[in-house]
């Protein structure tokens, strides 16, 4: 399954957004990958998760004992990709606007863990994620997502490896000097986070 197969998914299930929209971290778009749509059908998510567990697998040679990723957009693809790795699943949420690892989760320090996203453009989500972990000293080995919007690699000066099923170019802007928002556009915010908070 390359980059072209996972996208054509997104469009086949029309979870892939065009118009004008304002991203959790506060940029704006002229596309928006909606992964709830990809993901509602099991059989789908299923297989786009052992599709990243299988990549994993051939560059980490260890087992990972925990999944984590944020809710609530990473819950299901957080939960997928553990079956497919054979981990235990976990997921942070924000409590008063600070991530935190509720519901009776615990993590050892010499858990070995995969930080997931759905959709990764600065990876701000993945980072609040990572800051959970220290809490409990524990440290993650490497981040998986189903789509990589960054441009490159934003955990490599960490030293983790970035696993995603594809690779997306899309323009993002400054809400001022959006082109849309100058042509007379009024951005839509489709996610599930609050405006500005860092993705």
């Amino acid at each position: 399954m390359d980059s072209q197969s996972v996208l054509e998914l997104f469009r086949s299930s029309g979870a892939m957004l065009e118009g004008h929209f304002q991203l959790s971290s506060g940029l704006h778009s002229e596309r928006y990958f909606q992964c709830a749509l990809l993901l509602e059908d099991p059989a789908r998510a299923e297989s786009l998760a052992r599709e990243l567990a299988a990549r994993i697998r051939r560059k980490e040679r260890q087992p990972f004992d925990v999944v984590i990723g944020p809710a609530l957009g990473a819950v299901i693809w957080a939960h997928e990709v553990a079956r497919a790795l054979d981990a235990r699943c976990q997921f942070t949420e924000r409590k008063d606007a600070r991530m935190e690892l509720r519901r009776g989760f615990q993590l050892r320090p010499s858990d070995r863990v995969l930080v997931v996203e759905d959709v990764l453009t600065t990876g701000g989500s993945a980072r609040e994620v990572i800051g959970v972990l220290e809490r409990f000293d524990a440290k993650p080995a490497a981040v998986g997502a189903i789509v990589n919007r960054s441009g490159g690699n934003p955990f490599a000066k960490d030293g983790l490896d970035l696993f995603a099923l594809a690779e997306v170019e899309v323009r993002t802007w400054k809400p001022e000097e959006c082109p849309l928002c100058r042509a007379g556009g009024q951005a839509v915010k489709p996610g599930s986070r609050p405006a500005g908070a860092q993705a």
